[in-house]
């Protein structure tokens, strides 16, 4: 089994900044990395990528010659990858073995909960490569400081979550900064965990601009608390216990924390029931624990056989 992130996101949420933040964190606790660039638009890439759809398709040579602008185009470049999938695919295989997989995409919201050819090719993959992976969504934390744009993010999550269909982490990100902003009407835990959004309704009912919105608002408030699926996970991207922390709920939402663990039924409950602050080395410690039970097992039965 081969695990990895599809790290989805609006523009400006800072996908580009995760993914080469994550992949130094992971590098330093052991994982070798690869990440796959399938953001067309991005032509600046700080890490080093393992893939680049621009040795496939470029935006620019898109907009030229079909006459597109920037979103057109990058669902052009994306119906063109799904169609050549198999260019993926044979990128893909040589990294299999050993990697962990981050794959960077497009900031066009369109095409995670409107579109389907990123899904398909999402579900293509993990078909076809055997891949365990889980979609992280960026939202930038300046949205709290504005609650129609936090309810409007919570939209965007909750119709994504529905759309793609996978493991799905919401995250905060840019959390370092949300001082800068302005002082919020909240505590942080109110907007991470979405509590009583009634609250919130309250406060968008006080901006004379949003007001004449009021019974819309309420609506989509009551159909994000029906479905009861959204919450965020703050992320400060250059605070390693942060970064830990988002990987170990990432890691419990893919199995990762599963592989390699031979342990009965009710050990893996423990460990998917646990709080998310998991124990690495636990790993070892439960495998060396059931390595000496079937050892001591053995030697009773020798010594009742003799």
């Amino acid at each position: 089994m081969v695990f990895g992130q599809v790290v989805i996101g609006p523009p400006g949420s800072g996908k580009t900044t995760y993914c080469n933040g994550m992949s130094q964190f992971l590098q330093l606790i052991g994982r070798k990395v690869a990440v796959i660039n399938l953001d067309p638009a991005n032509d600046a890439l700080p890490y080093e990528c393992a893939v680049n759809i621009e040795d496939l398709i470029k935006l620019s040579d898109v907009m030229v010659e079909h006459s597109l602008g920037p979103n057109g185009g990058l669902v052009y470049c994306m119906d063109y990858l799904e169609k050549n999938i198999d260019w993926l695919e044979s990128k893909l295989k040589p990294l299999l073995k050993e990697h962990y997989l981050l794959f960077d995409f497009p900031g066009q919201v369109e095409l995670f909960f409107l579109h389907d050819n990123a899904k398909n090719m999402i579900m293509e993959l993990i078909k076809k490569l055997d891949l365990r992976l889980t979609a992280v969504h960026l939202v930038d934390a300046h949205l709290c400081s504005d609650p129609g744009k936090y309810v409007s993010a919570l939209l965007l999550s909750l119709s994504t979550m529905l759309h793609l269909e996978l493991p799905h982490v919401n995250v905060l990100s840019k959390i370092d900064l949300i001082e800068s902003y302005g002082k919020l009407a909240f505590n942080l835990d109110f907007y991470t965990d979405v509590q009583d959004l009634s609250y919130l309704q309250n406060e968008i009912s006080q901006d004379p601009r949003s007001a004449k919105y009021r019974k819309l608002t309420k609506e989509l408030c009551e159909v994000i608390e029906d479905y009861g699926l959204v919450n965020f996970t703050p992320l400060d991207i250059q605070d390693k216990e942060s970064v830990g922390n988002l990987v170990k709920l990432i890691d419990k939402s893919n199995g990762y924390i599963f592989a390699g663990i031979d342990a009965s039924a009710v050990e893996f409950s423990k460990i998917a029931v646990g709080p998310v602050d998991w124990d690495y080395y636990r790993v070892a410690a439960v495998q060396e624990k059931y390595i000496k039970d079937d050892e001591d097992v053995d030697m009773t039965k020798d010594s009742e056989t003799k």
